[in-house]
């Protein structure tokens, strides 16, 4: 007598709109694996100043890949033989358009991110910085990738920024200017 035919298991159907959240992330990190490497360095400032008895920062809006408004801190690559330091003070100019004197360093921001053709390692130096003069704007941005620029409430920092480690270098730069707190 034959025997019957071993049953195999059918395959669970892929989920709505195909494949999973996990093995899409898990294939979108074993194509960046292979993709080459490069590390940039930045830097950027958190420039403050005090208009009617409030603190502000300038700030720069952006749009990001899906074209949504993003609030950031000022900042961008160091260039040629800069120092951070200088790469902050030039960056900060270009991007808002406000003359700014560093204060002291408040930490670095260092992560990793994928585009279209390579893995970056980014990281970026901040400083605390006080306002010496000109009028935010995005005019004089040579790479016009800030869209607006406007002076932000301290208070307002932790709702308004878009990235959590930058929300960390305000808390920071908060924690600098009223040590009591």
């Amino acid at each position: 007598m034959p025997r019957p035919p071993v049953p195999h298991p059918i395959p669970a159907p892929p989920p709505p709109g195909g494949a999973s959240m996990r093995q899409r992330k898990d294939s979108a990190a074993q194509r960046a694996s292979h993709l080459p490497v490069s590390n940039e360095t930045s830097a950027g400032g958190i420039v403050v100043k005090v208009d009617d008895g409030t603190a502000v920062v300038a700030c720069i809006g952006r749009r990001n890949r899906a074209g949504r408004l993003e609030w950031c801190l000022p900042k961008g690559h160091i260039e040629g033989e800069e120092t951070p330091q200088e790469a902050a003070i030039r960056e900060v100019a270009e991007e808002t358009g406000v003359d700014a004197e560093i204060i002291q360093p408040i930490g670095v921001i260092d992560y990793w991110f994928t585009g279209d053709d390579r893995r970056v390692h980014k990281v970026v130096h901040h400083y605390l910085m006080e306002y010496k003069g000109g009028v935010i704007t995005t005019e004089n941005d040579p790479d016009h990738e800030a869209e607006v620029a406007e002076w932000i409430a301290v208070a307002d920092l932790r709702q308004r920024l878009a990235y959590p480690n930058e929300r960390k270098m305000a808390q920071a730069a908060i924690r600098l200017l009223r040590p009591e707190q």
